[in-house]
């Protein structure tokens, strides 16, 4: 009997996977459900199983399957949906496949599958290993926060593992931050819906490493796909013996539950998640202390995203020397790179530090959807800063992006062709930090408010030179009084407009920059 892979992810099954599968199904084929590759522009991308290996069909719409049923779809060259063998797609050719080396190929529900394609390997390397190695191998690696900070992951699990507990039975956690709500970035639900027992390793290895035995996945609501996955994986984690008591045999206890948020942007931010995982209102928590030192119930807590914790295995599997290999600078390893917006082969590209936001949107994504030149890009979510075309060419490292004002955050990009309204942009920028704000401080609160006011003023031909001068007062005011990232970034997206694309702001904030230039 024939074997069929088709995806389960979120953007596949709102394209008709499901229907999809049922009509292979009912024709008799074996369809195994898998994750994506992340390739959305190809999807529903149908795989068959052959001597060869998997041939790919894409995209598949629920009206082709009964024409490639009735073709020899093994061996259906001449078909136009016919992609050839799946490995061999130049999109697919020409990534660094690490963390998501398994996404699309294995059934995210099954722990067989997971261990047949090198599961659980890293985390048994790790449990010879003992905390303070483990620490150290993750120090050597280079890995950094994949959450958006860049923080080193390292010397997070060491200032937890160092933290004194007041007793020795006191609890320790790990939490994962998987509240993924930058507009265009999609990676963390990936990386959930096609191998998420990467994720649970990592959590695991974390929690070994730091004296942790309990963890929580800290879900937002706004994935209701995920929650079933991460569900159904949980349980089948404790079932087979990979959750709860000795691990695998290896000695190791960890307990892990989901949590899911209430649509709450600012819960991304570490503090604002604990309170909300406490049960309470999600806002920021001052600092110090450190969540690493007092975090969740006032326990030492490690806190990363979904795309840190699943990057952890192979560095233990391979060595951290394997992982540091990629990359440039500081900026060590890969990151799966989301390509989202006005582009023609949108998708998820895992490469590493090192390559051009000019590769990854020409090369992967094939320019723009509309086939109109490039007006901005948009890296690192709402927060982050628009990019000209002059930047496609900057390498693509934290450093590097630093140093032209712009930032790689959660490593998703959206691209905006020459029809875009920038100065609607900028508008936006105040208005999303008004309705996500958590409340707490004033600067971020009522900056945003009267950070929007004025950017209608000036869209309005108003005082214009008054009013951008009142806008450089309240991003002063937001980026040295905001308690966290939400306010004291808000300005980072409005800046960066202003300087690129005054002629979006009327003539006389061209007139102005023009003469400050001159």
């Amino acid at each position: 009997m024939r074997k069929i892979y088709i995806p389960r992810d979120t953007a596949s099954v709102s394209i008709g996977a499901d229907v999809v599968a049922r009509k292979f199904a009912d024709a008799g084929f074996t369809v195994v459900r898998t994750g994506s590759r992340g390739a959305a522009w190809l999807e529903v991308l149908v795989e068959i199983e052959t001597p060869k290996g998997r041939i790919g069909y894409g995209p598949v719409q629920p009206r082709d399957v009964e024409n490639l049923i009735q073709c020899d779809i093994s061996n259906g060259e001449a078909h136009p949906l016919y992609l050839g063998p799946v490995e061999e797609i130049e999109y697919f050719q020409k990534q660094t496949r690490i963390t998501f080396a398994r996404a699309g190929v294995i059934d995210p529900l099954s722990v067989e599958d997971f261990l047949a394609h090198g599961g659980f390997q890293g985390l048994k390397k790790a449990a010879e290993l003992g905390p303070k190695e483990i620490v150290k191998t993750v120090l050597d690696s280079g890995l950094r926060g994949r959450g958006g900070a860049g923080f080193p992951t390292g010397i997070k699990w060491q200032t937890a593992l160092d933290a004194s507990p007041k007793q020795k039975c006191e609890q320790k956690y790990v939490v994962c931050n998987a509240d993924e709500g930058d507009g265009g970035t999609f990676s963390d639900r990936l990386l959930m819906e096609s191998d998420p027992f990467a994720l649970i390793e990592g959590m695991i290895i974390c929690g070994y490493a730091i004296g942790a035995t309990k963890g929580y996945i800290y879900l937002r609501s706004e994935y209701p796909l995920t929650k079933d996955i991460l569900t159904t994986v949980i349980a089948n984690g404790y079932r087979s013996g990979w959750l709860g008591k000795d691990i695998g045999g290896l000695g190791v206890d960890f307990d892990l539950e989901l949590r899911i948020g209430a649509g709450a942007y600012i819960c991304g931010e570490e503090t604002s998640l604990l309170d909300s995982l406490e049960g309470k209102r999600g806002m920021v928590r001052a600092k110090p202390p450190l969540p690493a030192i007092a975090g969740l119930f006032g326990k030492p807590t490690i806190i990363n995203n979904v795309i840190t914790l699943a990057s952890v295995p192979d560095i233990f599997v391979n060595g951290a020397q394997s992982y540091a290999a990629h990359g440039v600078a500081r900026s060590r390893g890969t990151l799966p790179f989301q390509l989202a917006g006005n582009v023609k082969r949108g998708g998820l590209v895992e490469v590493p530090f090192g390559t051009t936001l000019r590769e990854l949107i020409e090369g992967f994504g094939g320019g723009t959807y509309s086939g109109r030149p490039i007006k901005a890009v948009q890296v690192g979510g709402p927060l982050g800063s628009y990019l000209p075309p002059e930047s496609l060419d900057v390498v693509l490292d934290y450093e590097a992006f630093d140093a032209i004002g712009g930032a790689i955050g959660h490593g998703g990009i959206v691209v905006f062709d020459d029809s875009a309204d920038m100065g609607q942009q900028a508008r936006f920028a105040f208005e999303f930090c008004e309705l996500e704000s958590c409340g707490k401080c004033t600067p971020c609160r009522i900056g945003s408010v009267r950070g929007k006011e004025t950017i209608d003023k000036i869209l309005a031909g108003e005082n214009p030179h008054e009013n951008l001068a009142l806008l450089e007062d309240l991003f002063e005011t937001m980026e040295l009084g905001s308690l966290c990232a939400m306010g004291g970034l808000t300005p980072k997206p409005v800046r960066s407009l202003l300087k690129h694309f005054p002629q979006d702001f009327g003539e006389a904030v061209m007139c102005a920059k023009q003469g400050a230039e001159g």
